[in-house]
């Protein structure tokens, strides 16, 4: 059902490709307006979860969109970051396959115990948020020594990306074992 909290999930994605566009541009100019679409974006997760949480309308849809839509929105910016050089493709692939693995657990009842789509847990949402600030951090095209605070955040972002995802389902594994 598309209630307003899924409309303003969607409309994360309407970001984009003016992001896209953006950082396509030559300028720094564009590069600004482009980090400020990110965050604007980026912000909206907070929204649609309030709105949810208020307006009684959490659906599996909402459960469903919500994180695919949060990884569209790391995973497009990583790429620009990639293709500028500026991250290696190697912290790419390790947010891939933690996304994509926890993606497949979360919809699947027989690993996570639960009837529907089982929503994030605080260590999924602390790494959405270290992912985020990290981006938007070597989006920003800052002058060092501003700039050199982004490679130990993309870190921190990667190690809460992977411990976050051994957190989710660690205690799903052991419920199997007794």
């Amino acid at each position: 059902m598309l209630n307003l909290p899924n409309l303003v999930t969607l409309s994360r994605l309407l970001g984009l490709p003016l992001i896209f566009w953006l950082w396509g541009q030559p300028d720094n100019n564009s590069h600004w307006w482009g980090l400020g679409v990110f965050l604007v974006a980026a912000s909206t997760d907070w929204l649609d979860g309030y709105l949810a949480r208020r307006l009684n309308q959490i659906t599996e849809l909402g459960k469903f969109l919500d994180p695919l839509v949060d990884k569209l929105l790391v995973l497009g910016p990583l790429l620009i970051l990639v293709q500028g050089q500026r991250v290696p493709a190697w912290v790419v692939f390790i947010i891939l396959a933690r996304e994509l693995a926890i993606a497949g657990w979360r919809v699947n009842p027989q690993l996570t115990g639960e009837s529907g789509i089982s929503g994030a847990n605080l260590w999924g949402k602390l790494k959405t948020v270290a992912q985020i600030i990290a981006i938007a951090w070597l989006l920003a095209p800052l002058e060092d020594p501003w700039a050199q605070a982004g490679p130990p955040l993309l870190g921190l972002a990667v190690v809460l990306t992977v411990l976050s995802g051994l957190i989710y389902v660690w205690p799903t594994s052991l419920q199997e074992d007794s």
